[in-house]
């Protein structure tokens, strides 16, 4: 596995130090010999280098430094960065470790003076005992012959599920605060009561998914950095299966989770960071159409009137462009109204269309795929949508593109019964210049066709959908009514 540098949308590196004292770890790591070896960590789904050493003649080496590191699982690098081992780092930062990568799957690491790395050592080894038991199990399961040896190996793979459940919470009570328990913790998923493990009914079924959702986090500390620093399969993860699985898909859902996680992690710089990383990652390019209120959500609560020493003047202007760009065309609000010049030079509004519904294309007459898709926009309303009342208000954007080459398309696709506005070069550079939001930041559009479906009143049902598309939610509203 290759060890990497963190790139998380144009931030500064993170500050991993957190307390006054320093970590000192003696390292031998064969076969490698006055060659650099590297110490970095788990961040997601990146993986920082903090620290190297040269390691001498003996393969021996010192990371050394102050103040202490935070908690978390950490990487030795090797020499390129091209292979890794993981440690644990916690409280006791004075050890020594000894290891032989060329026999490392076999033999592992051997720690000296970590208690951590110790009971991590024997944790992974009971792990793998009971994984090769119970792979062994099933493979016999996949091959009993009758109904009796199939019984005896569901029971044995039960067990040893069971056995593994049971070890787990035996350490987390044991060494209850240690990283390790920390990590079990966050692993273990809620166990549902045998009166909810089989709904019988919608009812039970709404009772399961409350009660899962309601324990999803016990025991798991939103404060507690050291989940900052974890591989992108663990609380990264279980993050991803919270909000894509349990919250509720809807902005107002999603808002509050977010902020009830913030909440409690605001009392810790590491785990803010982890968080609002993760969260304007997520919502920067939205899968969703209803996801901009997310990341507008985002950037007026955390980042409009907030500075982060880890956040970039560039990383800061991806995220404030973004949210501009989002905040004038968020689905469920108004359109802004646009005025621009048709065919014969005279102004016409969005606003000045009477219709139950309006489709809203930016288009460039020049783009191919608009040379495809707006003949078969105006197929489809022509056939369609023009009997329903619905009106096409398209604006053609110059790019590369002259009036002439907009005025020669409209003409030689019949394109008449749409309202037909022009936006140039000079009348977006004029709005700009006088300090008024273009049209292209107004209706975020990065690409054409851009298309935007309003209701009668101009309020934004649905936005940067495929013509189909829009068909499908005019269909739904129709039978909706």
């Amino acid at each position: 596995m290759k060890l990497f540098s963190l790139i998380i949308l144009l931030f500064c590196g993170f500050s991993v130090f957190a307390q006054t004292d320093g970590y000192e770890i003696h390292v031998q790591v064969k076969p490698f010999k006055d060659q650099y070896v590297y110490l970095g960590y788990y961040s997601g789904k990146q993986l920082p280098v903090i620290d190297s050493v040269k390691l001498d003649g003996n393969c021996e080496g010192v990371f050394k430094g102050s103040p202490k590191l935070g908690g978390g699982i950490y990487l030795i690098g090797y020499p390129g960065k091209n292979g890794f081992f993981e440690m644990l780092i916690d409280k006791q930062q004075k050890f020594s470790l000894i290891v032989d990568t060329s026999t490392l799957m076999k033999d592992g690491v051997r720690f000296i003076n970590s208690p951590d790395n110790e009971a991590f050592a024997q944790y992974q080894q009971t792990m793998s005992t009971e994984g090769r038991a119970m792979e062994a199990a099933k493979a016999e399961l996949s091959n009993a012959k009758n109904d009796k040896d199939s019984a005896h190996w569901n029971s044995e793979i039960k067990k040893i599920d069971n056995d593994i459940q049971s070890y787990r919470e035996k350490l987390i009570r044991e060494d209850s605060g240690s990283i390790l328990s920390v990590l079990l913790i966050t692993m273990r998923e809620p166990v549902l009561p045998p009166g909810l493990k089989n709904p019988k009914n919608k009812e039970d079924s709404i009772k399961s998914y409350h009660y899962f959702k309601d324990h999803y986090w016990d025991g798991v500390n939103f404060w507690d950095e050291r989940l900052a620093r974890t591989p992108s399969s663990l609380f990264d993860a279980k993050l991803d299966k919270y909000f894509d699985q349990l919250v509720v898909q809807q902005p107002d859902s999603v808002i509050k989770e977010i902020d009830w996680m913030l909440g409690y992690a605001s009392i810790s710089d590491e785990m803010t960071k982890f968080l609002l990383l993760k969260f304007v990652n997520r919502y920067l390019v939205q899968k969703y159409m209803w996801e901009d209120a997310v990341f507008v959500h985002l950037f007026e609560k955390y980042f409009s009137n907030k500075t982060y020493p880890w956040l970039t003047e560039e990383g800061r202007k991806t995220i404030t462009d973004r949210a501009y760009n989002l905040m004038a065309n968020i689905t469920g609000t108004a359109a802004a109204d646009i005025e621009l010049p048709d065919t014969s030079g005279t102004k016409r509004s969005l606003y000045s269309l009477k219709a139950p519904y309006t489709i809203v294309c930016f288009w460039d007459p020049n783009c191919g795929h608009c040379r495809e898709i707006v003949p078969k926009l105006d197929s489809i309303y022509k056939t369609k949508w023009k009997a329903q009342g619905i009106r096409v208000f398209a604006v053609g954007k110059e790019t590369d593109s002259k009036r002439t080459d907009w005025i020669k398309f409209i003409h030689e696709h019949s394109l008449q019964d749409w309202t037909n506005v022009y936006y140039s070069k000079a009348d977006e550079k004029a709005r700009v210049e006088s300090g008024v939001p273009g049209y292209s930041q107004l209706y975020d559009v990065q690409s054409f066709p851009t298309l935007y479906l309003l209701d009668k009143d101009k309020r934004i049902i649905a936005k940067k959908l495929a013509f189909d598309q829009i068909d499908e939610i005019l269909q739904l509203k129709a039978k909706s009514r």
